[in-house]
């Protein structure tokens, strides 16, 4: 039964304009806001309804630049700001959040959309963490953390949206070995599979936690988009994936894509579903092994440990 009475063939610009009182004025921050993505199909949709100001945070200039400059090119009245955010270093993530902290602006809806997906090699962040488990998670976890106080002050609803993927469904958390032996026993989907299911688990977490002072948390599958995550995935393996994860679903523009961000950030009818997980612009029922509080707090405490910091807010 449907919530949103959404579908996978709605579109961003049908979401931004049903909820278009709901972006005017707010500040928002997306994570990988890279020309050709879903997240950059998200900025330039929400700049189409007046929003206060949105944030462009990624870790390449150049990117950013272009990005900004194809939104002005649309909607020059948009007020737009840069910030630099390497997730594959928590040095880099936290001189972010720092420079978001000195923001005269409280933080309305944070879309952590930035991902690497299903790396051929066992590689390593900065910090020496399996690299998806490292980017796709523990840099928005220190983020989102470290710009907390940025988004629990001020008033009215705030949300945090994780772009997770179905790719969950491959597997839980490692919670013993989140880096697969070093590298010994690295497979890159089962890699990937599980920075997506700890997306879901950080949202369920985050809407746990925070709940009784006004934040609400989501997770959501955007569907088959054929973007630049897919760098490093042979055509081979991407026909396959369709295949086997689409389960009927066709393959989607950025624009269905991109729809499904935008619901867990501005709809209203899902108010009451904090902590919930999405699929083609509604509520669905992610694997078992991505539900509950007891694995959420879980994944906090692992988070928590690994990067050596304790948030308490």
């Amino acid at each position: 039964m449907t919530v949103t009475g959404y579908s996978q063939h709605t579109t961003a610009n049908e979401v931004a304009t049903t909820f278009a009182a709901q972006i005017r004025g707010k500040v928002i921050l997306i994570t990988g806001p890279t020309i050709g993505g879903i997240g950059f199909e998200a900025a330039i949709t929400i700049a189409s309804k007046s929003p206060k100001l949105i944030i462009l945070a990624g870790r390449s200039q150049e990117k950013l630049n272009a990005a900004e400059a194809e939104i002005h090119a649309k909607y020059p009245d948009v007020q737009i700001r840069k910030l630099l955010l390497d997730l594959t270093s928590l040095g880099s993530v936290r001189t972010a959040a720092k420079e978001v902290l000195t923001y005269p602006e409280d933080l309305d809806i944070v879309i952590a959309n930035a991902a690497v997906m299903a790396i051929p090699e066992y590689t390593t962040t900065k910090d020496g963490f399996e690299m998806q488990f490292g980017t796709n998670h523990l840099g928005h976890f220190v983020f989102v953390n470290e710009i907390m106080p940025k988004i629990l002050t001020g008033t009215g609803e705030k949300r945090i949206v994780n772009v997770t993927s179905i790719a969950h469904e491959f597997t839980g958390i490692r919670f013993d070995d989140v880096n697969f032996g070093n590298g010994a026993v690295y497979d890159k989907w089962q890699a990937y599979g599980q920075s997506k299911t700890a997306n879901i688990l950080f949202a369920k977490a985050l809407a746990d936690m925070f709940g009784p002072r006004g934040l609400k948390a989501y997770s959501l599958h955007p569907g088959s988009i054929t973007t630049g995550l897919q760098k490093f995935v042979p055509e081979e393996e991407l026909t396959q994936m369709r295949e086997i994860y689409a389960k009927g679903i066709y393959h989607k523009s950025l624009q269905e894509g991109s729809a499904t961000t935008l619901v867990a950030a501005f709809a209203t009818n899902i108010a009451d579903k904090s902590g919930a997980y999405l699929r083609d612009a509604d509520i669905a029922e992610p694997a078992q092994h991505a539900q509950g509080s007891e694995l959420a707090e879980k994944l906090w405490n692992l988070s928590e440990s690994l990067v050596g910091a304790k948030y308490e807010f």
